[in-house]
C-alpha cells in the first residue's frame, strides 16, 4: 500500500486563456493536489515535453514530502544541468510539492516558509505610451488603480515598435501588453540604440515634473545596450532617482556590470533570464547589482530562488521578482508567498492577467492599496479549472526579434 503522500498522478496541462500557460498538477495517494507553473514564453511546449516525456515517470511512486531530495535529484541526475527549459520544469515540480506540503500542514505557504516578514508585498505596475502624453495618461491610470510604483516605457522617435509599449489601450482600461504574437513565425522589430539614448532622459524629466520626486519609477532597457552605453544611460538618469534601471546590458558577461557600476549610482536590476545561483555568482559577490530579477518559475522554484536570495542577502541585494503575464497565476501566487516571507524583499512586478485567465486559474491573492497578499488559503491558494481550460487550446506564439537599420540581428 502506498503512503498517503505517495505521488500517484502527474499531469501536464496546456491552455491558452489570453496567452499560453503550462501547468503541472501533482496528486498524492490521499487526493491532495499541488500546482506548479511551467510556462516559458515562446517555448512552452519544450517544457511540457520535458515534463511529460522525461520527468513525470521519475515522480510517480515518490514521496511528495521530499522536496529538497526531489530538487537535487532532478537537478543532478540529468547531467545536462541548468538552462531555462530544465530549470522551469524543476520549478514546476518544486512549487507543486510545496503546495501539497502546505495543504497537508493546513496553512498558507508563506507560513511554512517562516511566516510573514511584512504586512504586504509592494508591487509595481507597467505604464507606457506611443508618445509622452499617452504615457502620462497611463501613469495616472496605474496610480488610480492603487499602484505605488510604476515602470516607465515609451516609444522612441524613428523606431516603429519598442519593447514594453502596449500597441493599443484595452477597452476595459486594463494595461495589456503581450510581446509573444500568435502565428507561424516571430515578428521582426527594429532598433536604434542612439535614438533611444537621446530620447529616454527627457521622458523621465517630464514624468518627474508631472508626478513629483516621491513616486518610485522603474525602467527596463531589455538587454539592448553595450556596457558603455548602459553606463551613459545610468548616468543620464541619475537626476531622476530611479528605483531601478533593469537589464541595461546582456548579463551573460557578468564582468560587464563592473564598467556600468563604475560610472553610475543608478540602482541596477538584473536576472529575469537567469536560472540558478551560479548565474549570479560574480555580480552578487561584487555587489554589481541591487535587485535580483529571477522568477520562481524560471529559477528552480521556491527552493531554487530562495537559494539565490539567501546568497544575495549577504551582500544587501534585494528581490525584484519577474511578474508579467507570462508568469501564470500559479507562479504569481508562489512569488507572493515567497516575497512575503523573505527578509531581503525589494519589490514585486505585477501585471494583471486577462480577465478570462481567471476562468481557468482561481486565486486567493489580493491587491489592495499597492500591496499584494497571498491570502490565507492552505497551500498556494490557486485552483485549476480543467473544464474551463479545455475551452482555450494552445496556439503557437513567438517572442519578437530585432534588427538594426543595416539588417544586423540585435538583442531584443
Amino acid at each position: 500500500m502506498p503512503s498517503p503522500t505517495t505521488i500517484t498522478a502527474v499531469d501536464v496541462l496546456v491552455t491558452s486563456p489570453g496567452r499560453n500557460f503550462v501547468t503541472l498538477r501533482i496528486t498524492t495517494a490521499d487526493g491532495v493536489v499541488g500546482l506548479g507553473d511551467a510556462t516559458l514564453n515562446g517555448r512552452e511546449l519544450a517544457v511540457a515535453a520535458t515534463l511529460r516525456d522525461h520527468i513525470v515517470p521519475l515522480l510517480l511512486g515518490q514521496d511528495a514530502h521530499r522536496i529538497e531530495d526531489t530538487w537535487q535529484f532532478l537537478y543532478r541526475s540529468v547531467y545536462w544541468r541548468r538552462g531555462p527549459v530544465t530549470m522551469t520544469a524543476i520549478a514546476a515540480v518544486d512549487v507543486a510539492l510545496w503546495d501539497i506540503k502546505a495543504k497537508l500542514a493546513g496553512m498558507p505557504l508563506y507560513q511554512l516558509l517562516g511566516g510573514a516578514s511584512r504586512s504586504g508585498v509592494l508591487a509595481y505596475a507597467h505604464a507606457s505610451g506611443r508618445d509622452v502624453p499617452a504615457l502620462l495618461d497611463s501613469v495616472r491610470q496605474r496610480i488610480e488603480e492603487g499602484f505605488r510604483a510604476i515602470r516607465i516605457q515609451t516609444s522612441v522617435p524613428g523606431v516603429r515598435t519598442v519593447y514594453g509599449v502596449s500597441s493599443a489601450p484595452s477597452p476595459t482600461g486594463r494595461y495589456s501588453y503581450e510581446p509573444a504574437k500568435r502565428g507561424p513565425l516571430p515578428a521582426e522589430e527594429d532598433w536604434d540604440s542612439q535614438a533611444y539614448l537621446r530620447h529616454i532622459p527627457g521622458v523621465f524629466e517630464t514624468v518627474r515634473a508631472e508626478f513629483g520626486a516621491e513616486l518610485p519609477l522603474l525602467h527596463d532597457a531589455h538587454h539592448r545596450l553595450t556596457p558603455i552605453q548602459a553606463a551613459r544611460l545610468g548616468t543620464d538618469l541619475e537626476p531622476y532617482r530611479l528605483f531601478w534601471l533593469e537589464d541595461v546590458t546582456p548579463a551573460e558577461n557578468q564582468e560587464a556590470l563592473r564598467l556600468v557600476r563604475q560610472h553610475t549610482t543608478t540602482p541596477l536590476a538584473i536576472g529575469e533570464i537567469f536560472n540558478t545561483v551560479w548565474d549570479y555568482q560574480t555580480i552578487i559577490r561584487e555587489q554589481l547589482i541591487d535587485y535580483v530579477r529571477s522568477s520562481v518559475v524560471h529559477a528552480g522554484g521556491i527552493t531554487g530562488l530562495r537559494r539565490i536570495l539567501d546568497y544575495a542577502a549577504q551582500y544587501q541585494v534585494k528581490s525584484g521578482m519577474h511578474g508579467p503575464t507570462d508568469i501564470s497565476p500559479v507562479g504569481m501566487a508562489a512569488a507572493t508567498h515567497l516575497s512575503l516571507a523573505i527578509h531581503n524583499f525589494g519589490i514585486q512586478e505585477y501585471m494583471q492577467h486577462d480577465p478570462i485567465t481567471s476562468e481557468v486559474f482561481r486565486t486567493s491573492f489580493t491587491f489592495t492599496d499597492g500591496l499584494l497578499h497571498p491570502g490565507e488559503e492552505p497551500g498556494l491558494g490557486v485552483e485549476y479549472d480543467e473544464d474551463a481550460a479545455e475551452r482555450f487550446p494552445y496556439e503557437r506564439a513567438y517572442l519578437p526579434f530585432a534588427r538594426l537599420a543595416d539588417g544586423t540581428i540585435h538583442d531584443w
